[in-house]
């Protein structure tokens, strides 16, 4: 069952690395269920304190991450039809042409719903640039709680196996 465990944790810390970058997933949470899995074996000595407060940076970085590109594009001039492209734009950036889609694909997608939404290309390329740089805050902090995650998870599994 301690195996399975840690395959388990291992899964989660790797599916919560690139759902830092995929907005369906919650990154950071993703990771902490990782870091949740491998504390419930016989190996890891379970402490309460870390569990709490890893979770407690994981739920805010997860609540910052909706909150930032919501900023960054009212900040620029966006609007709500801005925010749903660059997140439909991210999307089929990632899975059309690749991880160089997660800047482009927002990018273009909320130029695309601001120009349809009415926006002058003047103001729809503000608000695309804000929405862009609320994204690229967001992934940067999801990819950064995930991968301290990852450590973690590894640093537990290495004492594992040197003991």
């Amino acid at each position: 069952m301690d195996q399975l465990l840690v395959i388990l944790g291992l899964i989660l810390c790797i599916v919560g690395l690139i759902g830092s970058f995929i907005p369906i997933i919650p990154g950071p949470i993703t990771s902490w269920l990782g870091l949740l899995s491998i504390s419930f074996t016989s190996y890891v000595e379970l402490n309460y304190s870390f569990l709490l407060i890893s979770f407690i940076i994981a739920a805010l970085v997860f609540l910052i991450d909706i909150i930032i590109p919501i900023l960054g594009l009212k900040k620029f001039g966006g609007t709500k039809k801005g925010m749903i492209g660059a997140t439909i734009g991210l999307l089929l950036g990632l899975f059309i042409v690749g991880p160089f889609g997660i800047l482009i694909g927002p990018f273009i997608g909320a130029l695309s719903a601001e120009m349809l939404g009415n926006l002058k290309f003047g103001e729809a390329i503000k608000a695309s640039v804000g929405t862009l740089i609320g994204f690229i805050v967001g992934i940067t902090m999801k990819f950064s709680i995930s991968l301290v995650y990852f450590i973690f998870f590894l640093i537990e599994v290495k004492n594992i196996f040197s003991t």
